[in-house]
């Protein structure tokens, strides 16, 4: 765990500096971008390739911290510094009984059962129609309809820092990221993860010496949405908006590809998966539909090809390595 942690702090103290040699804003704001995706697939990754449960329910406790912090800062005045943790608890709570829903569930249909209910949340926003309160003499429903919600508070940087406003939000997404990194990497080698991976490799065995496969399942959709939700609370706090396009196929697919082309179960295989994703995606904007084309074949190719992701891969390559040293000193030994 302390070469990780190590490993952990070195990357965040990385990203603190980056500024000083990257001033330009668009390349700050996909910064922004990275650390909020890769948080979902750290999570993602620590729920599927840790505990064992194929959730497909990840974006919606995304969307739960957005919206939390939509709806807290635009009906009961909420301060949006107050609205990120209570975003990030909300999605914390709903996925404790979205995971006791599924407890008597297994593999592909606890994947249907959360798909379920991700669609049945996103049609009953998009569908909305009763008005709930007048927004700039329009109408605005409860859960902001198909429009979602815009135009609330952000964290203040713009008055603060002016045209250094990104900055602002660059630390504040930072302190995010390294809180979620550090933490993963405390459960993932520490005794719960150990406890997960019991769990999802045989639950009869792990049963037998005492761990709780329930409890243990509660706990690992509660941890990654809590972290997940307060992703989704400075996504909408940075582009002060909330909206129904986050429960998009293709923004699912994007994100779970990140995790599957940066390796199901591995420690640092999301955050590679979401850097390699998101320079994939730049190259291939201005192609409208094709992009989804492009993450469909990125993510076959690496389930055929690299089936345990890049970080496996350089993990087997590393080992190949070592046993060709080893076999080389035995070699000059003799």
């Amino acid at each position: 765990m302390k070469r990780h942690l190590l490993v952990s702090v070195l990357i965040v103290a990385g990203f603190a500096a980056l500024p000083l040699v990257m001033t330009q804003r668009y390349l700050l704001g996909e910064v922004i971008l990275f650390f909020l995706w890769a948080m979902v697939a750290m999570n993602w990754n620590l729920l599927m390739g840790h505990a064992g449960v194929f959730s497909l329910a990840q974006m919606l406790f995304f969307a739960t911290g957005a919206y939390s912090v939509a709806m807290g800062t635009s009906y009961l005045g909420v301060s949006i510094w107050a609205a990120l943790p209570l975003a990030a608890v909300v999605s914390a709570i709903l996925a404790f009984f979205i995971g006791l829903a599924c407890l008597r569930l297994t593999g592909a249909y606890v994947a249907l059962l959360t798909y379920a209910i991700v669609g049945m949340v996103h049609v009953l926003i998009i569908t909305e129609t009763e008005c709930f309160t007048m927004v700039r003499n329009s109408c605005q429903q409860m859960f902001g309809g198909a429009a979602g919600f815009s135009q609330f508070e952000d964290f203040g940087f713009r008055k603060l820092l002016r045209g250094n406003w990104i900055l602002g939000n660059y630390y504040v997404a930072l302190l995010a990221f390294a809180v979620t990194i550090l933490g993963i990497v405390v459960i993932i080698h520490g005794r719960l993860g150990l406890a997960f991976r019991a769990i999802r490799d045989n639950v009869g065995y792990a049963s037998s010496r005492g761990i709780d496969r329930r409890k243990y399942q509660i706990a690992a959709f509660a941890i990654s949405a809590f972290l997940t939700g307060l992703a989704g609370a400075i996504y909408a706090g940075h582009f002060r908006a909330a909206g129904p396009s986050l429960f998009d196929f293709s923004t699912l697919l994007f994100v779970l590809s990140m995790v599957v082309v940066g390796g199901v179960g591995s420690t640092w295989g999301p955050i590679i998966g979401a850097g390699t994703m998101m320079l994939i995606i730049e190259f291939s904007k201005g192609m409208g539909d094709a992009r989804d084309l492009i993450l469909g074949v990125a993510l076959i190719v690496f389930v055929v090809v690299m089936p345990k992701g890049l970080a496996g891969s350089v993990r087997q390559f590393r080992q190949m390595l070592g046993r060709k040293a080893s076999k080389n000193e035995e070699g000059s030994t003799v």
